[in-house]
């Protein structure tokens, strides 16, 4: 079920990236065709990608991509597995900060690593959604973001 603390965005060009490690988990049961449809309420999602590591299964890429999104597979060591991928997704995330049919940024992650991704989307006129669920949904990054999702398990 999805809380919805998101008010209407008059049809934007949106941006979603997903932390696939963070919030891909069976104990969340993350629906990406309801995050999907949710979101395309607020506009047209014009870039839409999830980030796993590449340890993710074919059969989780297959998912994704048959749900509408890109799978964006992160490579790395394996001390940490979800810093690998944060840091594509930061990057990405950032390249679209700059691309003009990108109105408004939504994030879909529990880390307040991406603190710094929100911030600088706002100084340059982007507005800003954080979707995520407890336990560990950063308050932070709730704070910093002009909208919330709040996903319920």
């Amino acid at each position: 079920m999805i809380i919805d603390r998101i008010k209407d965005n008059g049809g934007e060009g949106i941006a979603v990236f997903v932390d696939g490690p963070n919030v891909i988990r069976k104990k969340f049961d993350l629906d990406l065709d309801a995050l999907r449809e949710t979101i395309e309420d607020q506009g047209e999602i014009v870039e839409g990608k999830v980030f796993l590591n590449q340890y993710a299964s074919e059969k989780l890429v297959e998912a994704v991509v048959s749900q509408g999104f890109e799978a964006e597979l992160g490579l790395g060591g394996e001390k940490d597995r979800e810093s690998d991928v944060d840091v594509y997704m930061a990057a990405s995330a950032m390249e679209s900060v700059f691309n003009d049919n990108v109105d408004h940024i939504t994030l879909v992650t529990r880390d307040a690593d991406f603190l710094p991704v929100i911030q600088a989307a706002k100084r340059h006129g982007k507005q800003t959604t954080v979707v995520g669920m407890e336990p560990g949904f950063s308050t932070a990054i709730q704070n910093a973001a002009d909208q919330v999702i709040e996903l319920e398990q």
